[in-house]
């Protein structure tokens, strides 16, 4: 099954680009219409202004991903958000019948945390830009 390693770089474009999409379509209408946001948030604990932050973050963080630029940095923002989130609204009491009440943050939090790990891919301005971790994947396959 090596072959499927030269998929990587696909694999990993794809993954960027649904976790950016995901986060923009949920992240705009927090940007369009602030004031729901503000009155969402203080629900989970939160202050009203981390609203601002949290849409921010998403639409702008979900673009950054999908072109691939500052893939990690922004993918770990968005990991402790989903950290953050799944802490206010996991509720263990609960059980496994819950777990569609956090599952979205879960899988978002996962596949962020998965970017933080590996990286952009190939596929990406990161790979561009930053062609020392370009190389350093290149060494690292050569070692195989």
């Amino acid at each position: 099954m090596r072959f499927l390693d030269k998929l990587n770089p696909l694999g990993l474009l794809v993954l960027r680009v649904a976790l950016g999409a995901s986060f923009m379509f949920h992240g705009y209408p927090k940007l369009r219409d602030p004031a729901s946001a503000l009155r969402e948030l203080p629900g989970y604990g939160f202050p009203g202004y981390f609203g601002y932050i949290v849409a921010m973050l998403e639409v702008f963080g979900g673009g950054l991903l999908i072109l691939g630029f500052l893939t990690r940095g922004v993918a770990l923002l968005l990991t402790i958000e989903m950290g953050l989130i799944l802490n206010r609204t996991v509720n263990p009491s609960a059980g496994i019948y819950a777990f569609g009440r956090y599952e979205m943050p879960l899988l978002l939090g996962a596949m962020a945390l998965a970017l933080v790990t590996t990286g952009a891919g190939a596929i990406s301005i990161d790979a561009f830009m930053f062609p020392s971790s370009r190389n350093s994947t290149k060494k690292s396959k050569t070692k195989d």
